[in-house]
């Protein structure tokens, strides 16, 4: 079977072990199962499995709720945590150990205050949770591959949304800031800015989408696609500015074009921060 092993991210020999194990047939179709992977030309995915490999090499995996953990669901999931540290120090998944999946969503307690002061305690369905210096835990039916899809749906892919969250709590809080200590180039004030003023305009796109529907038709219901459609991103996005920078994070490796269409000075940030640019690639 793929993958255990330290917090501190395995060492090269464990790696290249690792490496070793995972066949040219499934490692071919793994990619093959994941569109935006094929993008990619022949370096820059044999670096991804190197990548891929030291992460399986680092993490254990765990499986709850029947689920049995194969090859295959180690390998997809850990190709999809891989790919945002492509061209970053893996160090930056370092401090912690374990991806715990799930066969689907589950259940997490919230608590939430209301304008009241009262408390509200109550469980919520997930796809997946990044716990700051804890695991990571996803859903594999929402972090195995998807067809493709148009408009920000075809952006979704619960894996990099979680380790984007991952990025962020790194060296501090979710605040939708990574650590830039690694580019010289990237200064927090110019990040913080187009964050905010990105962050801005999604909400209140989003606002005004949510005004256009008509009173008839149920918000929360499919009916309303077709309103929601006209964004370029989740609109779960508008929640804070960590989930604007996890969600943001999906569509800039699975789905693009959208995102740099209706944001390109944020696009621009994410494309200094990953080192990478995915419309320019394939």
């Amino acid at each position: 079977m793929l993958g255990w092993l330290f917090a501190r991210g395995a060492s090269k020999a464990a790696a290249a072990r690792m490496q070793a194990r995972i066949t040219p047939e499934l490692w071919t179709q793994t990619v093959a199962a994941h569109a935006f992977l094929q993008r990619l030309d022949e370096g820059r995915l044999e670096r991804l499995k190197e990548r891929t490999a030291w992460f399986l090499a680092s993490k254990t995996m765990t499986a709850e709720g029947g689920l049995v953990l194969s090859d295959e669901i180690r390998l997809s999931i850990a190709v999809q945590a891989a790919l945002p540290i492509l061209e970053l120090d893996p160090a930056l998944y370092e401090g912690w150990s374990e991806v715990i999946v799930y066969p689907g969503g589950f259940l997490i307690p919230r608590t939430d205050q209301d304008e009241d002061g009262v408390v509200h305690e109550y469980l919520q369905e997930a796809a997946g949770e990044a716990w700051d210096g804890g695991p990571v835990v996803l859903s594999w039916e929402d972090a195995a591959p998807r067809p493709a899809d148009g408009g920000w749906r075809g952006g979704f892919n619960a894996v990099i949304h979680e380790f984007a969250h991952k990025l962020d709590l790194a060296y501090g809080g979710a605040d939708g800031m990574p650590s830039l200590h690694a580019h010289p180039g990237l200064a927090a004030r110019h990040w913080r800015r187009v964050l905010d003023d990105s962050f801005g305009r999604f909400v209140r796109q989003l606002e005004e989408v949510e005004a256009s529907i008509p009173p008839d038709v149920d918000p929360e219901s499919d009916a309303a696609d077709a309103w929601y459609d006209e964004l370029p991103l989740d609109p779960y996005a508008a929640a804070d500015e960590a989930e604007f920078f996890a969600v943001s994070s999906e569509a800039f490796f699975v789905h693009p074009w959208p995102l740099k269409e209706a944001m390109p000075d944020w696009y621009g940030l994410l494309k200094q921060y990953y080192r990478q640019d995915p419309l320019a690639e394939g």
